[in-house]
């Protein structure tokens, strides 16, 4: 059986050429050499067959690897550091998520019905009056900060689609943005009219909604807007949030409010008589039907007058449904941010992997090639 002298890497096959002295006459070099059987005569070709590059590619010299090395360890550990702060964060604001909702969602059944039995008695309320729709104000809501993959992208993209809705309807659309990203959105494209830019906060308040709701209390009862719709994305799960549209004015129900034209301007999914909670606890059911809904009796009798009534529950109802908004984005953004993280130092390490790799198989044919270049120079010397 022949046999053929293999060659460890390319740099090996240079160093033997570059070399004047001949291997074969030295026979002390033979045992430092593996040898092992050669089926096929194409290794005895010269060059030696091509050896098999690594999956990634990566063309530098050491000095620049180890730096990099370096840059993708620290990387590594900022992607952590705030992987773990989204995940201490994000469960408080799931629980405020969870203890908002039912009250949320109770209030705006009180005041749905108590709407409704104002309709048979003919009372008028401002803040309930269904007018011809001419102008819509959409209050959209986004976060603060980057580095939470598409959360901010899927609000806004969901924000602009609307406002195109509303141009083909013939409805002038206006803007009220809540939040940095949206805010520099709107800034560099000009795709509507933006009546005020409003800065979130890390910790939704009931302050902060109570400013938005004041702002949005006085476009819809100047008659500025005729509608008002609030876009949020709202908190499912840790891996999954759903922008969403929800009608805050007038209180009425989905289909009633209409253009000029009398068309409808409701939003296709709009979540006005949508629930997300069952008992306190978080749950998935998209479609809930009125007839579930407790119904005032139809002889009901109010001690003070209706009026009054409606004028002190719809500032709490404008600030408890604006508050729920603030908090399921802050919910959805911290479960996207942590998603994100996670996937940065995944990436992070598996990039360090390979750069470990190319680090020591260049360092390795370094180390090959000054030895084989002292046998050589031992060599000439002999």
């Amino acid at each position: 059986m022949s046999y053929c002298y293999a060659a460890a890497a390319a740099p090996l096959a240079s160093a033997c050429l570059s070399s004047r002295a001949s291997i074969s006459n030295n026979p002390s070099f033979h045992f430092h050499l593996q040898t092992y059987p050669c089926p096929s005569p194409a290794l005895f070709r010269f060059p030696f067959p091509p050896i098999t590059p690594p999956t990634t590619c990566i063309r530098c010299g050491i000095r620049e690897l180890r730096q990099r090395i370096t840059t993708v360890n620290n990387t590594q550990k900022i992607t952590e550091a705030m992987k773990l702060v989204a995940a201490a964060r994000v469960r408080r604001a799931q629980e405020a998520v969870i203890n908002s909702r039912p009250f949320a969602e109770a209030l705006v059944q009180v005041l749905s019905e108590l709407n409704d039995q104002l309709q048979l008695e003919d009372v008028q309320v401002p803040l309930t009056q269904v007018r011809p729709v001419e102008r819509v104000a959409l209050v959209v809501v986004t976060g603060d900060r980057g580095l939470c993959g598409g959360f901010n992208n899927s609000i806004l993209k969901k924000a602009e689609l609307r406002i195109h809705e509303l141009n083909k309807l013939g409805v002038d659309a206006r803007v009220v943005s809540v939040g940095k990203k949206g805010n520099s959105y709107f800034r560099r494209r000009e795709i509507a009219a933006v009546d005020s830019y409003i800065d979130g906060g890390n910790v939704p308040t009931a302050k902060e909604a109570q400013a938005i709701a004041d702002d949005v209390f006085s476009m819809f009862v100047s008659q500025e807007v005729d509608k008002v719709e609030l876009l949020y994305t709202k908190f499912v799960s840790l891996v999954k949030s759903d922008p969403v549209i929800h009608t805050l004015l007038p209180l009425s129900s989905k289909g009633q409010v209409i253009d000029m034209n009398g068309n409808c301007v409701d939003a296709y999914e709009d979540e006005y008589f949508r629930l997300a909670t069952k008992e306190g606890k978080l749950s998935v059911e998209r479609d809930v039907l009125r007839t579930e809904r407790a119904r005032f009796l139809p002889n009901m009798q109010f001690e003070q007058d209706p009026v009054h009534i409606i004028d002190a529950l719809m500032p709490l109802y404008l600030n408890s449904q604006i508050l729920k908004a603030l908090q399921e984005y802050l919910a959805s953004e911290l479960a996207a941010r942590m998603g994100a993280m996670s996937n940065a130092t995944d990436n992070a390490n598996d990039l360090k992997k390979n750069l470990s790799i190319a680090y020591n198989r260049q360092r390795q044919a370094k180390i090959t090639s000054e030895i084989l270049e002292i046998v050589a120079g031992a060599e000439a010397l002999g």
